[in-house]
């Protein structure tokens, strides 16, 4: 079954991707919740000229997101967080705090696209985030934890 996302699916599609999935999984699922449509002939058409419409804001958009790249690379965040007398982190730091940072730094980047490289980090010292940008695009930022 042919559909067409409405939405960003992780690890099926893009918004506005005609993409296959099980007749199931599209029928019972994607549709009803709202996150595709049924791609027939007549969708189909329209998606064209939809996606002709949209060529050159998806360009601006994608160039935004290259030279936000080059800015964000050249930023290093801190994140401060209590710890106790041998360096351990009392809760953990999750991606709010880092979206947050980024914030204030003028960057205002949705928690949602900033993924940690470790599951938890319970201690002190400096850990890796991927943030995504765009749709293909990702830039890897280095974070400090440090006591307060």
């Amino acid at each position: 079954m042919e559909i067409i996302l409405k939405e960003d699916i992780a690890n099926l599609g893009h918004k506005n991707d005609i993409v296959k999935v099980k007749n199931g999984y599209g029928r019972n699922f994607l549709i009803p919740k709202g996150f595709a449509t049924l791609a027939t002939g007549p969708a189909k058409k329209m998606h064209a000229e939809t996606m002709k419409q949209r060529a050159h804001k998806e360009e601006k958009l994608k160039e935004t997101a290259l030279e936000m790249v080059k800015k964000i690379e050249k930023i290093s965040l801190k994140l401060g967080a209590k710890t106790s007398t041998t360096g351990k982190i009392f809760g953990s730091v999750n991606t709010i705090q880092i979206a947050e940072a980024l914030k204030e730094k003028g960057f205002e980047i949705d928690r949602k696209n900033i993924s940690i490289k470790e599951e938890h980090i319970k201690e002190v010292g400096t850990y890796t985030a991927n943030v995504k940008l765009y749709k293909d695009i990702k830039v890897e930022i280095s974070f400090e934890v440090f006591s307060e």
